[in-house]
C-alpha cells in the first residue's frame, strides 16, 4: 500500500489557480499510476486527470488543469487555472492501476482529501 497526503486546496476567486499537491509514501511510486478525483456535495466522485503510460483528463477540466508527476520527489501535482465555482469540491489523490480514465474501484489508495472552494 501507498499512503497519500494531499495539501494546496483552499479559497479562491473565479478565474484564479491553485496547484495541489499529493506526497505519497514508498519506494515504488513510479510503478503507480496517479490520479486526482473531486467529489461535490451530494454528486458522485469524478475523474478530474490520471497520470502514468496515459494522461487522462475529465471533460470539465480539460484545457484548464494540467497534472503531472515527479518521481524524484514521489509527488503528483494539480495545476488548476481558470477555475469556475463549479470546480468546487474535495479533491483527492488516488493510486489506481490505470491512468486511462480510471473508475474510482480501479484506485486501491486514497488520500485524506482537500478542499476547494471557488468564489464567484
Amino acid at each position: 500500500q501507498v499512503q497519500l497526503v494531499e495539501s494546496g486546496g483552499g479559497l479562491v476567486q473565479a478565474g484564479g489557480s491553485l496547484r495541489l499537491s499529493c506526497a505519497a509514501s514508498g519506494r515504488t511510486f513510479s510503478a503507480y499510476a496517479m490520479a486526482w478525483f473531486r467529489q461535490a456535495p451530494g454528486k458522485e466522485r469524478e475523474l478530474v486527470a490520471a497520470i502514468n503510460t496515459f494522461t487522462s483528463y475529465g471533460d470539465p477540466v480539460k484545457g484548464r488543469f494540467t497534472i503531472s508527476r515527479d518521481n524524484a520527489k514521489n509527488t503528483v501535482y494539480l495545476q488548476m487555472n481558470s477555475l469556475k465555482p463549479d470546480d468546487t469540491a474535495v479533491y483527492y489523490c488516488a493510486a489506481c492501476r490505470t491512468s486511462l480514465n480510471p473508475a474510482p474501484d480501479r484506485c486501491f489508495s486514497w488520500g485524506q482529501g482537500t478542499q476547494v472552494t471557488v468564489s464567484s
